[in-house]
């Protein structure tokens, strides 16, 4: 009876899972498919709306002549954007909770670590795939896990492995998370959060011990429709819970199909005071007011594009005209098919009927200044609007412009997507934050860390060295700017004398920075 009973409760939960995705599914559809039509437009599928069922549908043609050629700014325009925000990388400064000294060997321990695992685990390429997803969709986040099976190996014998553990951060696109209300201004407020994966079946069977079946799945992913087994794969539904009075841990549930891989508590005392959480950190392009989605500056540019490609083929179809011509010809009088198919080439011989007027072409056409004059328009609402202006090619390059005229333009064309910015400092700084939780939580035997310029400091710690309620995360200030600014600023800086100690010498370690930073280290 009490077997039954669990059976019962266990498919009761399952159920109550796939039915809570399904409601999710169809609250998400709209601002998914907004990130579809804006992948399209980013690749150069702009024929292409949304209909009423929040479904992507191609735009036919009016008349089968016209022309429908694609002039695709938005995808230089997001690169751009990419190649500028990929140069925020704020160094994360941990700030000791008092000058006692204890509390600055926290604080400095702490901070090597962040530096280890920003090398180790290569986040420059996490976070450059989160980036682009935001600029996309609007949207990404970074999950950060403990994966037990990582690090070095402490124990080996008769071919168990016991190993010290390592913290795992990837980039999540957009697709696959799923909040509780699309209204959740972040992830704090969500009372739930589901990520939606595919996972190969001996994964699963590796992950969660149980073995599952193929799905036949029928997915949309950009616009693209597939129903098919993909790889022996299927779909892995996590719903995470915020702890409540019944879960004060907080729960997660694991299912797959009609099979419940795992049901417990949060893993990971990811928060401040010892709290779990959701491993979840979002990242938007800009934050949107009232809604857990961001708002992408695709979404901005496409009405524009849809404007400029209008503009170029209309513009495109009246040159033909004027090149080719427009004949008018009486009815009757001449064999209008063979012009149709073979047109006038040069010394083509035209016969028309006796007494009928002759052909003629229509010579009213010409080349309107208007269409020019909105070609023009229509390129200044694109920097305008994105923040990106290439001052090598603008109204500037004619005039000549000091150096420093130069650096205060290109400034100021930073200023412009100085929110986007912003919303990465804020994510790298929590996902630093979790980081070092994480270790709170789980680096319970001594591990080796090489600090130093030439990882000359060889420091052994464990979690009770670190101290995590008194440390704050300030991103660095400089971290956007030039390379050419920072190298001028320690020029001048090493010109005033400012860099010198008490006895007027600059220490090596000064010393180190400074040639680091003209690339020349090795001297």
């Amino acid at each position: 009876m009490k077997k039954k009973s669990k059976d019962l409760f266990l498919e009761q939960l399952i159920q109550d899972v796939h039915e809570d995705f399904e409601k999710r599914q169809r609250e998400r559809k709209p601002f998914e498919a907004q990130w579809k039509l804006n992948n399209n437009f980013y690749n150069g599928e702009q024929y292409i709306s949304v209909n009423k069922l929040q479904d992507l549908e191609e735009i036919g043609k009016m008349y089968y002549w016209q022309h429908r050629e694609v002039f695709n700014h938005i995808s230089p325009i997001i690169d751009s954007r990419l190649s500028k925000l990929c140069l925020t990388r704020p160094e994360m400064e941990v700030l000791p909770a008092s000058s006692d000294e204890d509390d600055k060997k926290v604080a400095k321990l702490s901070q090597n670590i962040l530096r280890n695992v920003y090398e180790k685990l290569s986040l420059d390429k996490v976070i450059n795939k989160a980036t682009h997803w935001s600029e996309i969709c609007g949207t990404s986040f970074y999950k950060i896990s403990w994966n037990a099976c990582g690090g070095k190996v402490v124990y080996d014998k008769e071919g168990k492995k016991v190993f010290e553990g390592e913290v795992e951060i990837c980039a999540l696109s957009p697709f696959e998370i799923y909040p509780d209300s699309p209204y959740r201004e972040n992830v704090e407020e969500c009372e739930s959060i589901i990520q939606a994966k595919l996972y190969s079946t001996q994964e699963i069977k590796r992950i969660w011990g149980v073995d599952v079946k193929a799905q036949e799945l029928s997915m949309s992913f950009f616009g693209s429709k597939f129903s098919e087994k993909v790889d022996n794969s299927a779909l892995v539904i996590e719903r995470y819970e915020a702890p409540t009075k019944d879960f004060p841990d907080g729960r997660l549930v694991c299912v797959c199909a009609d099979s419940l891989l795992f049901d417990g508590p949060l893993p990971f005392v990811n928060l401040a005071d010892g709290k779990r959480g959701f491993p979840f950190v979002r990242q938007t392009a800009v934050s949107s007011v009232g809604s857990f989605w961001g708002t992408s500056v695709i979404e901005k540019l496409i009405p524009i594009q849809r404007s400029y490609n209008a503009v170029k083929n209309r513009k495109h179809e009246l040159i033909n005209r004027l090149s080719m011509g427009v004949m008018i010809v009486e009815d009757g009088s001449v064999d209008v098919e063979d012009l149709e198919q073979n047109g006038l080439e040069p010394g083509k011989i035209i016969v028309y009927k006796q007494g009928a007027n002759a052909p003629k072409f229509l010579s009213e056409i010409s080349l309107p200044q208007a269409f020019s004059e909105e070609e023009e328009s229509l390129i200044k609402e694109f920097s305008n609007i994105s923040g990106v202006t290439d001052i090598l090619t603008n109204e500037f390059s004619s005039k000549n412009l000091s150096g420093s005229a130069i650096e205060l333009l290109l400034e100021s064309d930073s200023t412009k997507i100085q929110t986007s910015i912003d919303e990465i400092k804020i994510a790298i700084k929590n996902v630093a934050k979790m980081i070092l939780r994480l270790y709170k939580q789980f680096a319970v035997m001594p591990r080796l860390l090489r600090a130093g310029k030439n990882n000359e400091n060889v420091v052994y710690w464990k979690n009770s060295d670190l101290a995590l309620d008194d440390i704050e995360f300030l991103p660095d200030s400089t971290a956007t700017s030039s390379l050419s600014s920072k190298r001028e600023a320690a020029l001048k800086l090493l010109s005033s004398g400012a860099l010198k100690d008490e006895n007027g010498r600059i220490s090596d370690e000064v010393r180190s920075k400074i040639l680091e930073l003209f690339g020349i280290s090795n001297l």
